[in-house]
């Protein structure tokens, strides 16, 4: 057959990598320039590795990604260095990188808490009813079983700062595929995420897959002689379509979806991320603490502060300290209009509670990415909203990250959910 994907992040290679094994003639539409969707990432000239847009990290759980890495002979530049991760209490930072270190925290306060939060833990890591769990809300589960002062501390900081005006609106099954799914051991590629999306993609053209880079799709139709026609500067037909990107853009790629198809993915709700990579001549941590979970009560301007180089040396980057301050926003934040330096301007007083040392001298580059999909926000009975992989249109399948519930985004999930549409596509 004759296939087409629309999208190079990693669950279009994926897909791309099965389907041409089983001698499908593949050709992926890249809008982009680069290949790795939002894992994709730049270089300055003095670096020997590339630094991620958004910043990106493997768990040592995450079977489809290691599991693809060793099919490609690529596992040997699979790093697991072990950074420090931190939650902040009351002005200072408290290592959060273990089960014992969480129970430690002083904001959970001792005896019964820390008794309920252990217990909350182990029953999420234990149970495997996620379904069961989408019938309630997060705010409404963890008050009641975690008790309002672990809930308060720990939970609905997250809840917060990732789904914003929706945190009371999430459901349980969300935050039990959290627990459930990560490691406190955090992984890297060799070179940087960018590195390996290259490599994917030079293994991919050497099978023989057609990759497009900078062809943007206008539409999707069906052929009246079979199949569908795809118009990327030139209509072109294909026996199928994967389009990878995010529902709403497909919405508005494919009007021949029904109208009632066409709404369900129109009212699925996402979060979008904006995300500031700083180059610094100091290192920022003094403590050499890699991810500050910050809540926004406390009056931090973003959710997280990730320094990279105390997980990847700084030498890798001749020298500079690479910190990110990241945060998921939704659609029509103020921080999606603003100007780099505008956004600058709201962060440094930040950065100096981080570390007082700091200055405005200290930055030597400043970088902004800005997305509108980023973070699907999953509603109550959530599993019943999740578009099928084959659409209504023959011939047309979506594998999105709005499809990977309950488990939570990322390139694992991408990989995963790329590859099983490429099975289902392949036994049509």
């Amino acid at each position: 057959m004759k296939i087409a994907i629309i999208g190079a992040g990693y669950g279009g290679m994926a897909a791309a990598f099965d389907l041409r094994h089983a001698g499908h003639d593949v050709t992926i539409f890249e809008s982009a320039d680069y290949v790795g969707g939002l894992a994709g990432g730049f270089k300055e000239p003095h670096w020997d590795w590339s630094v991620e847009k958004f910043y990106h990290h493997w768990f040592q759980s995450d079977a489809s990604m290691l599991g693809l890495m060793r099919e490609l002979g690529f596992d040997d530049k699979v790093l697991f260095p072990r950074p420090l991760t931190v939650m902040y209490h009351e002005g200072k930072f408290y290592p959060f990188d273990s089960i014992l270190n969480a129970l430690r925290f002083p904001g959970l306060g001792f005896g019964l808490d820390k008794i309920r939060f252990g217990f909350v833990g182990l029953f999420l890591r234990l149970t495997n009813n996620w379904r069961a769990l989408e019938k309630f809300t997060a705010d409404e589960w963890m008050l009641k079983w975690a008790g309002k002062n672990v809930y308060e501390k720990m939970w609905k900081p997250l809840l917060i700062g990732k789904f914003g005006p929706f945190y009371r609106d999430v459901n349980m099954a969300w935050m039990w595929a959290r627990i459930k799914a990560r490691s406190t051991r955090l992984g890297t590629f060799e070179g940087g995420f960018q590195k390996f999306s290259d490599m994917f993609a030079e293994r991919l053209r050497a099978m023989g897959v057609q990759i497009r880079l900078g062809t943007a799709v206008r539409f999707i139709k069906r052929n009246p002689a079979g199949g569908l026609m795809i118009d990327a500067g030139g209509v072109e037909a294909f026996d199928q379509v994967l389009v990878t990107t995010s529902p709403n853009l497909l919405a508005k790629m494919c009007p021949d979806l029904p109208e009632n198809y066409l709404k369900g993915l129109l009212d699925l709700k996402s979060m979008g991320a904006v995300v500031m990579v700083l180059s610094l001549k100091e290192k920022l941590s003094k403590d050499g603490y890699y991810w500050f979970s910050l809540p926004k009560e406390a009056g931090f301007p973003f959710l997280a502060l990730v320094e990279h180089t105390n997980f990847v040396p700084a030498e890798h980057f001749g020298g500079d300290r690479i910190v990110y301050a990241g945060d998921y926003l939704e659609q029509g934040h103020e921080y999606f209009s603003l100007s780099d330096e505008q956004l600058l301007e709201k962060f440094l007083p930040a950065f100096k509670k981080i570390n007082p040392a700091f200055t405005r001298d200290w930055v030597k580059k400043v970088r902004v990415f800005k997305t509108n999909y980023a973070q699907p926000v999953p509603l109550l009975n959530h599993s019943k909203n999740i578009p099928a992989i084959e659409t209504p249109v023959q011939g047309l399948y979506l594998a999105s990250m709005s499809q990977v519930y309950p488990w939570d985004r990322g390139t694992n999930f991408a990989v995963e959910i790329g590859r099983r549409a490429a099975k289902i596509m392949m036994n049509m």
